[in-house]
């Protein structure tokens, strides 16, 4: 069992490293060129394995670790939902359909289960479960927007661009993360929530870009 999960490991951080790469190349060039396009796939392709593959990881014996499997999925929803915007530039499309309620819809049961976890165990005096509240807030914040922007997309300019931008940016920002606290073993608060900060700054900076 022990050795699967070695081997389960190697690709998470392959597909993760992936990731990490082709993300950092996408932000580099030319927003909306090919290259961009070609390393945005390879960014979600990467980030998708790799979150898919933590989930089993972290529900196994020895490795059990119940934020790193929200972590997993909160990512998932990220790098789906940033793609799955990209239809809303469609001029055919003339309202959000199942699949996208379906998403958003996922995640915000999740997060608002992330919210109360993090409350019940700050009551217990457990001063970590800070990171639940952080981002099962976060996650609250995102999907709430996504519903204001299924209902009004179509008198918001450019909202599938932004949305597009800060979905991926943010899974972006997870790879970051992971690296931080898997590869380079710092597992703080601070570096588990440092990365969100900037990046949100970064994502403020090019959303005001944008209008």
């Amino acid at each position: 069992m022990e050795e699967t999960i070695k081997i389960l490991i190697y690709i998470h951080a392959f597909f993760g490293g992936l990731g990490l790469i082709s993300g950092i190349g996408s932000i580099i060039v030319k927003k909306g060129s090919i290259p961009h396009k070609r390393m945005g796939k390879l960014f979600s392709i990467g980030m998708l394995t790799s979150s898919l593959i933590s989930i089993p990881i972290t529900l196994m014996p020895n490795h059990k670790n119940t934020f790193l499997c929200l972590i997993g999925l909160f990512t998932i929803y990220l790098v789906i939902s940033g793609n799955q915007i990209l239809t809303f530039k469609s001029k055919s499309k003339l309202s959000a359909n199942g699949l996208d309620k379906t998403i958003s819809g996922s995640m915000l049961l999740l997060s608002i289960a992330m919210v109360l976890f993090g409350a019940y165990g700050l009551l217990l005096g457990k001063t970590t479960f800070i990171l639940f509240m952080f981002f099962g807030g976060f996650g609250l914040l995102l999907t709430i927007k996504d519903f204001m922007f299924y209902k009004n997309f179509k008198e918001i300019k450019n909202g599938w661009l932004r949305n597009h931008v800060g979905k991926m940016i943010g899974a972006f920002i997870a790879s970051i993360t992971a690296f931080i606290v898997a590869g380079l073993g710092i597992g703080s608060i601070l570096s588990w929530i440092l990365p969100s900060i900037l990046g949100t700054i970064y994502i403020l900076y090019w959303k005001r870009k944008l209008n």
